[in-house]
């Protein structure tokens, strides 16, 4: 595998239509992501910054970005190790506030309840999220903890 890997993201400032920034409280935050060969992402600013709630935020992006590539990072720790994985969900929390006046996150929870076949190793699977967040490449890029409180347990 290539160690050096390059992505291209277009955003396009769909909120012209509805008037130019004159005014800081109402201009649109409206955009759209497009990726090659993808469907498009509608965004906007989260309503506290002025935008919409009916179009995903760049906050709400980056903490399912942290839980995404948790979770594909332990689907794949799972399955070079037999670890035979059932079902999976993640209800990730993220946290901003203000620090040496700048608003940034602070805090990130990830809590990955997990279901694995009735005659797997439960204590590897366990031990897998420690190896997952280790390799996953948005946690290791971002300066502020990322953590872990997994559920693991064996089908009935």
């Amino acid at each position: 595998m290539a160690h050096t890997h390059e992505f291209i993201a277009r955003i396009d400032w769909t909120g012209a239509g509805k008037g130019t920034t004159t005014d800081y409280k109402t201009y649109s935050r409206d955009y759209d992501i497009s990726i090659k060969g993808r469907q498009k992402i509608k965004g906007s600013a989260d309503p506290v910054f002025l935008g919409t709630d009916d179009r995903y935020n760049p906050e709400d992006l980056l903490v399912a970005s942290l839980s995404a590539c948790h979770m594909l990072s332990y689907l794949a720790l799972c399955a070079r190790n037999k670890i035979e994985v059932l079902d999976y969900h993640d209800d990730a929390w993220g946290k901003m506030e203000m620090k040496e006046g700048s608003l940034r996150f602070t805090d990130v929870l990830l809590k990955p309840v997990v279901t694995i076949a009735s005659d797997g190793d439960l204590e590897k699977a366990k031990r897998l999220h420690h190896d997952a967040h280790g390799v996953c490449f948005i946690a290791n890029s971002v300066n502020f903890p990322v953590r872990n409180e997994a559920t693991v347990s064996l089908a009935k």
